[in-house]
């Protein structure tokens, strides 16, 4: 049976237009009471009994038998000897990238990552230190799919931000295990490891790592085990258990955020070749069935000539079942009354990559509010920013760029404030803060401030 990929095609002059974008944006949130009394009950055991219920989580899940946890240590040799496996060009494609990434969160350090203070007139220093977390984890999913170029982007920041330990967890399933998809009948002692994730591992300076995955990872990572380190915050992505078991433990150390599906908007004024168009839309539907690709032009007929390009491109594609389903069921082609109505329509959507695919892109850049990445011009293709461009690819999705940034260098150190009051500072600050202590009914603190004012007559 042919494949179909049919996005909604939506106009803004439509009567019904709110009622359908709302229908074609909705996605339930909503998570699996099955799945949070299982992650609940995960995290509890292994905070109990360490090591041991990782071992056997690993197994029952993973397929991977193991005596003990060193067993599920991956050491620098296995990291060194996964990059002189692979071949040369993945090597320097891993370099490269690598280079790019820590350019891009170097620059973000000193613009944004740095210690800061002044005097004011009174001689009182007042600033802000920042400092780096001590210790963080990273998950790198395995099995299914493996992602060293998430890799990348969640220990080189780190690194960048001067944090001095970073532990990976990366699991490793035999073929058939639950983890894969399979019953989960079988065991084995060896895992398929993925040496591309094991090379950028080398590339970024992974201090340890643990094959070990699941929620039975995080809760490693969170409380600590006999061998697994606790850490400060945990980053990277992973499936539902993995979404769950982030939020639970968020408290007890600090997590980046919870993704939801994948995103593309494309902001066309109708001058991009729409088959790079119907690409890039398909770089995104090609993640999974829930991924979402949208569409925004002025020009009615561009949006044809996008759709015939979807029709001819998709039986190309390896993964066109995935980006059929996903475009069909969440996808739109949208076309709205100018460019500005555009802006407006993507700013309400605060997507997680924006392209804007126009000849004149700094036109509109300002116009744009919320996302958590903006691709300027037609040469600017999303995928390019998943890779090698240098800013981070771990963004907020599900329309939290509204309030949520792009994980950075920031968010892998921590800010306390600085104050030295001077004497003089000391007769001016007391006044004030005594007056709205007793104003509180808090005298200690009032006498507290009082005690430095001068003695006056």
């Amino acid at each position: 049976m042919k494949l179909v990929a049919a996005p909604a095609r939506l106009s803004t002059a439509a009567a019904t237009f709110e009622a359908d974008f709302a229908a074609r944006l909705h996605w339930s949130a909503d998570t699996d009471a099955a799945i949070e009394q299982r992650v609940a009950d995960i995290l509890a055991d292994v905070q109990k009994r360490g090591d041991a219920a990782v071992l056997e989580y690993t197994a029952r899940f993973d397929g991977l038998s193991a005596p003990n946890m060193a067993a599920l240590e991956l050491t620098q040799a296995d990291f060194k000897a996964a990059f002189d496996a692979i071949p040369q060009a993945q090597r320097d494609a891993l370099q490269a990238a690598a280079k790019r990434v820590r350019s891009y969160h170097e620059a973000q350090k000193k613009a944004s990552g740095e210690s800061w203070s002044y005097r004011d007139e009174d001689g009182t220093l007042l600033g802000q230190k920042v400092t780096p977390l001590d210790r963080v984890g990273i998950y790198v999913p395995g099995g299914k799919a493996a992602y060293p170029s998430s890799l990348l982007m969640n220990a080189i920041p780190a690194h960048v931000a001067g944090v001095q330990e970073i532990i990976m967890v990366v699991p490793t399933p035999v073929r058939g295990s639950v983890a894969t998809g399979g019953t989960g009948e079988g065991t084995s002692t060896k895992g398929e490891r993925n040496e591309l994730v094991l090379a950028a591992a080398y590339v970024a300076g992974v201090t340890r790592a643990f094959t070990i995955g699941g929620a039975q990872a995080v809760a490693a990572l969170a409380y600590g085990t006999e061998t697994v380190p606790k850490v400060d915050k945990i980053t990277g992505p992973g499936n539902a258990y993995v979404a769950s078991a982030k939020k639970r433990v968020f408290g007890t150390v600090g997590i980046d955020m919870i993704a939801g599906p994948s995103e593309i908007l494309v902001l066309a004024d109708g001058t991009t070749p729409p088959d790079w168009v119907a690409m890039d839309l398909f770089s995104q539907a090609e993640h999974d069935e829930l991924a979402q690709s949208i569409l925004l032009c002025p020009d009615a007929a561009y949006l044809d000539a996008v759709q015939r390009e979807i029709d001819r491109l998709l039986p190309t594609m390896p993964r066109a079942e995935i980006i059929a389903k996903s475009l069909t069921g969440r996808g739109a082609l949208i076309l709205t009354k100018d460019m500005e109505e555009a802006c407006a329509i993507s700013n309400r959507i605060a997507p997680e990559h924006l392209e804007v695919s126009s000849n004149d892109p700094h036109r509109w850049e300002p116009l744009l509010r919320h996302a958590g990445a903006i691709f300027l011009g037609a040469y600017t293709s999303e995928s390019l920013g998943d890779y090698c461009a240098g800013p981070n690819h771990v963004l907020p999705t599900s329309g939290t760029a509204r309030f949520s940034s792009p994980l950075g260098v920031y968010d892998f150190q921590k800010r306390s404030s600085l104050i030295e009051v001077s004497e003089a500072g000391a007769q001016v600050l007391g006044a004030i803060a005594a007056e709205l202590a007793y104003g509180e009914g808090l005298q200690a603190h009032a006498q507290a401030a009082e005690m430095r004012l001068k003695k006056q007559g």
